[in-house]
C-alpha cells in the first residue's frame, strides 16, 4: 500500500494494477504493456513460475523483484527466470525508488544485501541469462531424472554418487550429459529446468532460510 501511495504522487509514472493473485496478474498483463512489473514471487500464491509468466506475457517489461529472502538458491532461481533487479522489504524507501527508476530505464539495481547474497554466493550474474524453455520434449533417461533432481535438491556429485552408488566420474558424466540435451552451461540452469519440469517442488527452494 505504501508503495502503491508513493508510486501515485510521482509524475512520471503511471500504476496500470495490482495483483493479488496470478491470475489477476496474468490479466493486466494481457491488457496493459507495462514497462516495469514489481512482484513478491515469495507471496502466498506466487512462485518463481510467475517470473516466467511475466516474461511470456510481458517480453519487453523490466522486471522489478522485491521480497523479504536473498539467500543464494531464491537469487539464482530469480535471476535465471528473468528478473532483471532485487531488493529487500526492509530496504529505504529511496532505495526502493532508485531500483525502480534503474530498472525503468533498462539498468539493473541491486541492493546492499542482495550484493552481498551475490558475493557471498559467488554468483555471476552476467551468466544467469534467462532460460529458454521450449514445448519441445527432452529425453532424459531414468538414471538422468534422479540425477538431475539430486542436483536440483543441492546435492554435490559426491553425495548423488554415494546415494545412486556410482562413481564419482559417472556422475559428472551424467551431469554433462544432461546438461548437452539441456542447452545450458550451469547449474542455475539445472535447477529451473528441474522446477519447471516438476523433477521438484520450487518451494524446496524459495523458503530456504537466509
Amino acid at each position: 500500500m505504501g508503495l502503491t501511495s508513493l508510486l501515485k504522487e510521482i509524475a512520471n509514472y503511471r500504476l496500470l494494477g495490482e495483483a493479488d493473485s496470478p491470475a489477476r496478474m496474468h490479466e493486466l498483463l494481457q491488457a496493459f504493456e507495462p514497462d516495469v512489473v514489481i512482484i513478491d514471487f515469495l507471496s502466498d500464491g506466487f512462485s518463481v513460475e510467475d517470473v516466467l509468466a511475466v516474461k511470456r506475457l510481458a517480453p519487453n517489461a523490466r522486471l522489478l523483484a522485491i521480497t523479504p529472502q536473498q539467500s543464494g538458491s531464491v537469487l539464482m532461481n530469480a535471476l535465471r527466470a528473468g528478473v532483471d533487479s532485487y531488493v529487500k522489504k526492509n530496504c529505504s524507501i529511496g532505495e526502493v525508488m532508485e531500483a525502480i527508476e534503474e530498472t525503468s530505464e533498462g539498468g539493473r539495481f541491486f541492493c546492499g544485501q542482495i550484493l552481498e547474497a551475490i558475493r557471498r554466493e559467488s554468483i555471476d550474474v552476467e551468466d544467469l541469462a534467462p532460460v529458454d524453455f521450449t514445448c519441445d520434449p527432452v529425453g532424459l533417461s531414468a538414471r538422468e531424472a534422479e540425477v538431475i533432481t539430486m542436483i536440483a535438491e543441492g546435492m554435490t556429485n559426491a553425495q548423488i554418487a554415494e546415494r545412486l552408488f556410482l562413481s564419482a566420474h559417472t556422475v559428472n558424466t551424467h551431469r554433462k550429459n544432461i546438461m548437452q540435451k539441456l542447452g545450458v552451461n550451469n547449474t542455475a540452469a539445472l535447477v529451473m529446468y528441474a522446477v519447471k519440469s516438476g523433477f521438484t517442488s520450487p518451494n524446496r527452494f524459495l523458503f530456504q532460510p537466509a
